[in-house]
């Protein structure tokens, strides 16, 4: 017969810590009888792992090409032909978003589809010495990526490599063959997603704050907050039931695991940068609105004139559909050259979802393959 476990005040005060509810769990069901000791201390043993042992890596065979000050750019296949340039999202997060899993990863399927070269920006952590950079570091060392890997690319921007990508197309048209945008923010005032909302509603000494919290950097453990924030009750209660009601299921802990090792371990950002960002792409929308100044040069996105590739999610409330799709309407790009694609799914998913992969990505890069160089 189990026993019933009261909870003493100290312990209560234990549960109002998100990061303690699973030895707190641990600890009321100790008395509850031996079958289940083990399951609680392996659960704990687990959560522990996810949440602070696991590190991300990248799931498929590459070479470092460049080691820049702001990203390692990360080699694919063999050289031959324009090759692809995946920029990964400006957002916090590793480039383990766009090379996930084995079977789960976006350069796997542009490789296994027919892409026979393809890069990666692999964007570094941001130290004390990188807090005063700002986009124009980050546009410049895409410069030196894409000279260094012939001078004209394939480019597909994810999420807040996105609107990286599109400043690229309109600032050097010349080194852009087609350009793929998936859930990327360019017009910010375009829907109405949390996103959007949250940042015309705060002011800008929030931001200023988190900086002057990092000394100079936005830590990615405020980031990381922030997404869980979002969902609270997923990220704080049901992740850690899921976990236990799977704790001796292989299969899902190794996809726990790897999907952990990514999530739940952010990079830093440079504080200038960020606040930039905040100021003149989501509070003030310049690039949209042709006011923004990129490598010395005021950018218009009518100058982007190749094929435009814009992919949205139809679950995404990072991005939202109409946000990434409103695109379309500020491009040079004659519209029998624009490709407006909704998919299932949310935000994430577009980048490394197994179904989006599997029935979609391989028709992105029949469309790819089909821009030719019209340089001859």
């Amino acid at each position: 017969m189990s026993k019933t476990h009261a909870v003493k005040p100290d312990e209560l005060s234990l549960t109002s810590v998100p990061a303690l509810w699973p030895m707190t769990m641990a600890a009321a069901l100790w008395e509850q009888g031996a079958a289940l000791v083990a399951k609680n201390l392996k659960f704990v043993e687990e959560d522990i792992r996810i949440h602070g042992h696991l590190r991300p890596e990248l799931a498929t065979p590459n070479r470092a090409r460049l080691d820049l000050r702001t990203m390692v750019l990360r080699d694919y296949g063999t050289p031959g032909g324009i090759p692809t340039l995946v920029d990964a999202p400006h957002a916090g997060h590793t480039a383990v978003i766009a090379d996930y899993h084995k079977g789960q990863s976006l350069v796997e399927t542009l490789l296994a589809h027919g892409m026979g070269h393809v890069a990666l920006t692999d964007w570094k952590t941001a130290t004390d010495d990188m807090k005063d950079l700002e986009i124009d570091n980050y546009l410049a060392e895409m410069v030196v990526a894409i000279d260094d890997l012939g001078g004209r690319v394939n480019l597909i921007g994810l999420c807040q490599g996105g609107w990286v990508s599109a400043m690229l197309a309109a600032r050097f048209p010349d080194k852009i063959n087609s350009l793929v945008l998936a859930g990327a923010p360019i017009d910010t005032d375009a829907g109405d997603g949390p996103i959007t909302r949250m940042v015309h509603r705060s002011p800008a000494s929030f931001y200023e704050e988190l900086v002057a919290l990092g000394g100079g950097l936005l830590k990615g453990k405020y980031m990381l907050q922030g997404w869980k924030n979002m969902h609270p009750e997923q990220s704080y209660f049901q992740d850690h039931v899921d976990l236990y009601e799977h704790i001796d299921d292989p299969v899902y802990l190794a996809k726990k695991e790897t999907f952990k090792s990514w999530y739940e371990n952010p990079i830093d950002l440079p504080g200038r940068w960020y606040l930039q960002v905040i100021k003149t792409l989501f509070k003030e929308n310049r690039l949209a609105k042709g006011d923004f100044i990129g490598l010395g040069r005021k950018l218009d996105l009518h100058d982007i004139t190749c094929p435009v590739y814009l992919l949205a999610g139809a679950d995404d409330d990072i991005t939202t559909p109409a946000q990434a799709l409103a695109t379309a309407k500020y491009l040079g790009t004659p519209p029998e050259q624009i490709v407006q694609k909704t998919v299932p799914g949310g935000h994430i998913g577009l980048f490394m979802g197994a179904r989006t992969l599997k029935e979609h990505w391989p028709s992105i890069v029949d469309w790819i393959a089909s821009q030719r160089d019209p340089r001859g």
